[in-house]
């Protein structure tokens, strides 16, 4: 997916909890889904393996494939993008950038490095944050309302909360696992 276009409405995040359960997950998303592996858990082997597997499944499922990593390797892995800090994700052609955020200096530094789209978080109570306080459907909305990029809510999300914040974008680890 070349950068400009469309960001799935749907996305899945991997980590330590959910890997039992993601080729599963991985077949049961819609069609042109997004997946983001992270697994920082694994060393960096393990973790090469654990991302080809994945993507193998991806990849049949016609998703989007981003790596929470460095823009050189995300190439090198061929992913269609990074995820992370935008300190992190940094300039890089050809691959979809999608920032996190979870405040408004965040977000800005996400407007201002022209992301493709952001992950604002947590929008509810979060295994994934437990100390952080949720922004809520208001606290969400006024920022994302702030985001120059597509803006994907993240953050004890599920089918059910999507529908009530009444996002259409959305991406969850439990939640669809």
């Amino acid at each position: 997916m070349p950068s400009g276009q469309p960001l799935p409405l749907l996305w899945l995040l991997s980590d330590a909890r959910n890997d039992a359960r993601l080729e599963d997950a991985l077949a049961r998303l819609p069609r042109g889904s997004g997946f983001v592996f992270r697994h920082y858990h694994l060393d960096p082997a393990a973790r090469r393996g654990r991302f080809d597997a994945l993507v193998k499944r991806a990849r049949e499922g016609g998703h989007v494939v981003i790596l929470s990593g460095e823009g050189p390797q995300a190439q090198e892995w061929s992913a269609d993008g990074i995820y992370g800090p935008v300190d992190r994700i940094g300039p890089t052609t050809g691959l979809l950038r999608l920032a996190t955020a979870h405040n408004e200096d965040e977000l800005q530094a996400a407007n201002a490095a022209h992301v493709d789209g952001v992950f604002l978080s947590p929008v509810f109570a979060t295994r994934s944050h437990r100390d952080a306080e949720p922004l809520g459907a208001d606290g969400f909305r006024t920022l994302a309302r702030r985001s120059a990029a597509p803006v994907i809510a993240l953050g004890g999300m599920s089918a059910a909360r999507a529908r009530e914040l009444d996002w259409p974008r959305w991406g969850a680890i439990d939640g669809l696992a």
